[in-house]
């Protein structure tokens, strides 16, 4: 909860300005490196908004830090929190299980590994990575912030969480110089692919590696050769003591577990035979048997229960934006639950960009309210239309009645024909 200013301290917890430009221009660093890494989990979270004051209260600040606080406020709006929805807890919960049970296995040569599906905006990533950053903090504080495996007389940077986005074009090597790169690793080009296996498992385990989180993994399209390969090397992987956590959009659908259904009554994704179980007599597939797939969904507007979740869920935003005509019930009261549902269909990541636009549109039109009108004048890319009203529509060509027109011929030249004897006596 924020703490409202009094009309006594109007200035009190508002940042200087040097320091509000700061956060706005600080970059960070990239996600699938060490730093960029320890940037994310150190920092996740901690952005204290800006606090909720009245227009009367505005006014009593300086011109000077009535910009300041405006700035503060448009950083606010545009960075909203990680609620505990029900798809991250269910991604959190997983994650966590997998992880503890894992990491306290002795004699299992192999790990067992969780795959994220979800369609587009629907918060994998995010979901994923915090699930990743939470395990880490618990785990360097168990181990006091030490490498329980490191080896004496070495400081090898203790990395028990590793993000890599699968490559576009994937190859073994690849992947193996995604890994190594994530730790700014050198590699040789000459390197052959076992030397640069053997090369990434020195080096999960000499940074004392648990989660190994390999995003974007639907890229892979299994028809392709290498693709298949680059599957087998993430199996080998898992008997490295390192827990793999897959995600990518519509995985059932790649090959990667086979094509599957999804049964409404189980909530579960059935994996139909495989064609060598008649044959072979196979049951199921190594990656089917190795890991665990959870389906992140989008917010559903039917039962009680899912549209107080969805309620709740536009209650923590509501209370996180800094509008200052805003008022309780803004974006939870009348039909404004059901009309941001239509224009986002319950996707996470399409309602939190509708809100950040709408805020941003509030506080520059001076409306300081957002409301279905605004949110109205607010384009989202489901919102257009499949074909542009502007395209030109080329109609079909018309049926001719009847046979075809033949093309007449030309007709053949006779100048070097020889007419024959007859022709010649009669001339």
């Amino acid at each position: 909860m924020t703490r409202a200013l009094s009309y006594d301290d109007p200035l009190e917890g508002l940042p200087s300005r040097a320091r509000i430009a700061e956060l706005i221009l600080s970059s960070r660093p990239p996600l699938d490196t060490y730093v960029g890494w320890q940037h994310y989990r150190t920092h996740c979270g901690l952005l204290v908004p800006a606090a909720a004051i009245s227009p009367q209260q505005w006014s009593m600040l300086p011109d000077g830090r009535q910009y300041d606080y405006d700035l503060y406020r448009e950083l606010t709006n545009a960075n909203l929190p990680l609620q505990d929805t029900a798809m991250h807890d269910k991604v959190g919960k997983l994650i966590r299980r997998r992880l503890s049970g894992n990491t306290r296995k002795k004699n299992d040569p192999t790990r067992a590994g969780v795959m994220i599906s979800g369609w587009g905006n629907y918060g994998k990533t995010a979901s994923v990575c915090s699930a990743g950053a939470v395990f880490e903090n618990q785990w360097l504080e168990l181990h006091s912030y030490l490498n329980p495996k490191a080896r004496p007389g070495t400081r090898d940077l203790h990395a028990p969480v590793v993000y890599v986005s699968t490559p576009v074009t994937a190859t073994p090597k690849s992947l193996c110089t995604s890994i190594l790169g994530f730790f700014r690793a050198p590699t040789r080009k000459s390197a052959t692919l076992p030397e640069l296996v053997r090369q990434v498992a020195d080096s999960l385990h000499d940074h004392g590696v648990k989660a190994l989180i390999l995003d974007d993994i639907s890229r892979l399209r299994m028809h392709r050769a290498d693709d298949q390969d680059v599957l087998d090397l993430m199996r080998a992987f898992m008997s490295l003591d390192v827990t793999l956590i897959l995600t990518g959009v519509n995985i059932p659908g790649i090959g990667l577990l086979r094509e599957a259904t999804w049964n409404k009554k189980t909530r579960q994704w059935e994996m139909p035979q495989l064609e060598s179980t008649r044959i072979h007599g196979l049951e199921i597939t190594q990656t089917e048997h190795r890991f665990e797939l959870i389906e992140i969904d989008r917010f559903r507007y039917i039962t009680p229960k899912q549209i107080a979740a969805f309620v709740n869920h536009l209650e923590g935003i509501e209370q996180h934006l800094r509008l200052m005509n805003a008022k309780q019930g803004m974006l939870t009261g009348g039909t404004m639950p059901e009309y941001l549902m239509r224009r986002t269909g319950g996707v996470i990541g399409l309602l939190g960009r509708l809100l950040e636009d709408g805020a941003q549109e509030a506080m520059e039109s001076g409306k300081e309210l957002i409301d279905e009108s605004l949110l109205d004048e607010i384009v989202l890319r489901r919102d257009a239309p499949e074909q542009p009203p502007d395209e030109p529509v080329i109609p079909a060509a018309p049926k001719t009645a009847g046979k075809k027109a033949t093309r007449a011929k030309r007709p053949r030249n006779t100048v070097f024909d020889d007419p024959g004897p007859a022709a010649r006596a009669g001339a």
